[in-house]
């Protein structure tokens, strides 16, 4: 999956699969975990948002089922 470095004092790295609509989070502090299920626009929310680890926490932790890889 094609990570894309962003701006964050907490996540380094976002990616996503459309095809099987995987989430890919890399932290800072190396531990990566993919969310399940996630509709594209999510992604792209996300991507967009000022502060990544806000909209993470908001939007994505406790509404997709997700593993840490």
């Amino acid at each position: 999956m094609d990570m894309i470095p962003v701006d964050s004092s907490n996540i380094a790295s976002i990616g996503y699969d459309p095809d099987t609509q995987t989430l890919q989070v890399e932290f800072s502090n190396g531990h990566v975990y993919q969310y399940f299920d996630v509709p594209e626009v999510v992604f792209r929310e996300f991507l967009a948002a000022p502060s990544k680890g806000v909209y993470l926490h908001a939007g994505i932790k406790g509404n997709y089922r997700y593993a840490r890889i």
